[in-house]
């Protein structure tokens, strides 16, 4: 009986065995089904897996393009740079006479430590790490130069390499640095656990065009072995990078250069919080210069302020603003330059009282008057006796304040055209309590240089693609309305010349002899934040001048301004505008010398190639051409300026002869294009310092030219 039960357990246990073993089989059988079926488990995508197991994929790195001035100067471009490993895996070597791996820490330590700038101490700890293939050395083993570079190279240290990458470079440093701006290297870490590096626009155009500028990366995918290594006979994908493009801007370089040397005089010699200029061509609106002080060099980001003055910081303009008040009048018919008003003090119908900057006052005085004198009280009598708070309001608007210009820069600001209450009106009229940028000022100004018609500002030339050479996109002149008549724009001009040209008006600190420079000036105070008015303090103002230049076909429109200037000094502004004046009207060739000379006759000059040297040399004389014969052959082979160029009585025209020893030619006085041209034509490598014309050679005239020869010229503006 015992027996039989033993019997019957066993089979008991012997079925539940088997239903087990059925069971777990069942289960194992469903999780490899579900395995084969599903695309993730555990959240980890099974075929990503696998592929990434297999497949090698390298980015090839698009080439970030160029920024240029609007005369070709390079302000941003992409230069080499090199990151410092070494290699202490002794299993990189395989002939002990070759090592390939760091084989005396110490002495290596030793010479790296004065290059690099670190101690040997510092240097041994990379070195000395256990069980690592390579190393890296901090910061100070990254960025490294091509200079630098070639001084660790010489050092012919075993196990030390280098790992090439890019780094954005501005040549000119602190230079247009605001609307530059700066990128920087950001890096990410890719699917494989890799470090992958690129550029990123952080201010300026570099942000603006960040996407443009970057183009696109290529690749290349493949199948790799357990080593790393790409297995022979197997498919291989690849997508070739597409370059970025290169941006030309309007930027004039010589124009920026005079604004960039009047800030840094001014920041030598006065005191205060903040200067800016913008200077803008007068009959497209194309942005020439845009500068701030104080700045920064977008190499070092030595940054105190983010946002560039000119478009993204609005602040209250003062009495530029009149200029726009009186076109109101103007505009609507009801304005008479005749009609007087009592100048002093105005009292509102509230019983706040307005005052004139010289609360004295000055009679009964015109309107015409007021405008030179920058009268508040004239503007509060133009408004209450011909106009209103919808009139004004809308004729701000039309002339593009509280709305953006579209300026291609990043973070342009509106500013408040915002005025309801009575005082708050007056206030307005004459460019307090409300906020404006200086692009605004630029884009309004331009309808006074284009008889009414108001341009919108740009500072973008053109985008040529890298890849085709052909331009893809053309900044170009173009017209935002009709703002005003041609009667009303002359008006305001002669207004706008009395202010600084007639003795005891208010611009007359901008005057210049023989220079038609008109403009008006504003001064405005400064909000206090905490009591809701305004600080009286004699520093708590920011003065602006709204300037167009010459009168008569006008080249520039200038918009500066200076907060807290110290003591409320006026000379601070007045020296920069006038200086840059001074140097603009070399440039154009409008200075009281030029335009009181004798016109000259033009030409435009045909080719001498294969002409005779002798005669060719006359028949340029006869027409008062400044020749210069380069060698000493018969017949000319080249020429500056080419045909076709339109040259004036004195043009400076080199002829390049057949001459097997040619010279280097005396290029002082020439413009750094004219120079670097003429230069190029005869084979030579042309190196510039500064901007303008030729100051100086490194080379000295009539030095046999070389091959590969390279020679230094000195610019500066031309005085």
């Amino acid at each position: 009986m015992k027996k039989k039960k033993r019997t019957r357990n066993n089979i008991k246990y012997s079925k539940l065995v088997v239903i087990a073993s059925l069971f777990l089989f069942v289960l194992m059988i469903a999780r490899v089904t579900q395995l084969a079926l599903s695309e993730e488990v555990d959240d980890t995508n099974l075929q990503a897996l696998a592929k990434s197991r297999t497949t090698k994929t390298e980015i090839i790195e698009a080439k970030r393009g160029n920024i240029y001035s609007s005369d070709e100067e390079i302000l941003a471009q992409n230069v080499s740079s090199y990151k410092l490993i070494a290699y202490l895996s002794p299993t990189r070597t395989t002939d002990e006479n070759n090592p390939q791996h760091v084989v005396d820490k110490e002495k290596t330590a030793k010479e790296l430590a004065p290059i690099l700038g670190i101690s040997e101490e510092e240097i041994l700890r990379y070195l000395s790490k256990e069980g690592i293939y390579q190393t890296e050395f901090g910061s100070a083993g990254k960025g490294l130069t091509e200079l630098t570079k070639e001084q660790i190279e010489a050092l012919n240290l075993p196990g030390i390499d280098f790992e090439e990458s890019f780094k954005r470079y501005y040549p000119k440093g602190d230079f247009a640095s605001y609307v530059l701006g700066y990128a920087k290297d950001e890096t990410t870490i890719n699917s494989e656990g890799e470090e992958e590096t690129t550029i990123k626009g952080e201010m300026g155009i570099e942000k603006y065009y960040d996407s443009t500028l970057k183009g696109e990366d290529g690749y290349t995918t493949y199948q790799k072995d357990l080593k790393g290594y790409k297995i022979a006979g197997t498919n291989e994908i690849s997508k070739e990078a597409s370059d970025g493009k290169d941006i030309y801007l309007t930027i004039n370089s010589s124009i920026q250069f005079f604004v960039e040397q009047a800030l840094s005089e001014a920041e030598a010699n006065y005191s205060y919080e903040w200067f800016t200029i913008m200077i803008a061509d007068a009959n497209t609106g194309a942005i020439l210069a845009s500068a701030s002080s104080p700045s920064f060099d977008p190499n070092k980001r030595n940054i105190t302020n983010y946002l560039d003055l000119n478009v993204s910081s609005p602040y209250e303009p003062g009495s530029t603003m009149k200029i726009f008040t009186y076109m109101a009048a103007m505009e609507q018919g009801v304005y008479d330059g005749n009609e007087t008003y009592h100048s002093g003090v105005y009292t509102t119908t509230d019983g706040t009282q307005i005052g004139d900057w010289n609360r004295a006052g000055w009679g009964d005085i015109s309107f015409d008057t007021g405008f030179a004198l920058s009268s508040n009280v004239g503007v509060i009598n133009l408004i209450d006796r011909h106009l209103s708070a919808d009139i004004l309001r809308s004729y701000f608007k039309k002339l593009g304040f509280s709305k953006k210009t579209g300026i291609e820069l990043p973070n342009e600001s509106k500013g408040k055209i915002d005025f309801k209450y009575e005082t708050e009106i007056f206030n307005a009229g004459f460019g307090q309590g409300i906020t404006t940028t200086p692009i605004q000022n630029i884009q309004a100004l331009t309808s006074l240089t284009n008889a009414g018609v108001m341009l919108k500002p740009y500072i973008v030339e053109k985008i040529v693609d890298n890849d085709t050479g052909k331009v893809v996109y053309k900044g170009k002149r173009e017209e935002v309305d009709t703002v005003a008549s041609e009667t009303t724009v002359n008006k305001i001009k002669d207004l706008m010349w009395n202010t600084v040209n007639v003795s005891g008006m208010t611009g007359t600190g901008y005057k210049l002899e023989g220079y038609d420079l008109i403009g008006k000036t504003g001064t405005a105070q400064i909000a206090d934040e905490n009591s809701g008015g305004y600080l009286t303090g004699a520093d708590d103002i920011i003065s602006s001048f709204a300037g167009i230049y010459p009168k008569e076909d006008s080249k520039v429109i200038i918009y500066a301004s200076v907060k807290r200037p110290n003591g409320g000094n006026q000379k601070v502004i007045w020296q920069a505008i006038k200086n840059i004046v001074v140097n603009i009207s070399k440039y154009y060739g409008t200075d009281p010398v030029t335009t009181n000379e004798q016109e000259l006759k033009e030409y435009n000059i045909i080719s001498y190639k294969n002409k005779a040297t002798t005669t060719s040399k006359a028949e340029l004389e006869n027409m008062g051409m400044n020749v210069t014969i380069v060698g000493n052959g018969d017949k000319i082979i080249k020429q500056y300026p080419s045909k076709g160029d339109k040259v004036t009585e004195g043009t400076k025209v080199f002829l390049i002869t057949n001459d097997s020893n040619l010279t280097v030619p005396d290029v002082t006085g020439l413009s750094s294009k004219q120079a670097e041209d003429l230069l190029q034509l005869l084979g030579i490598s042309v190196v510039l310092e500064g901007n303008g014309y030729v100051t100086g050679q490194s080379i000295q005239p009539s030095s046999p030219i070389t091959k590969d020869l390279e020679i230094t010229l000195t610019l500066s503006p031309k005085f």
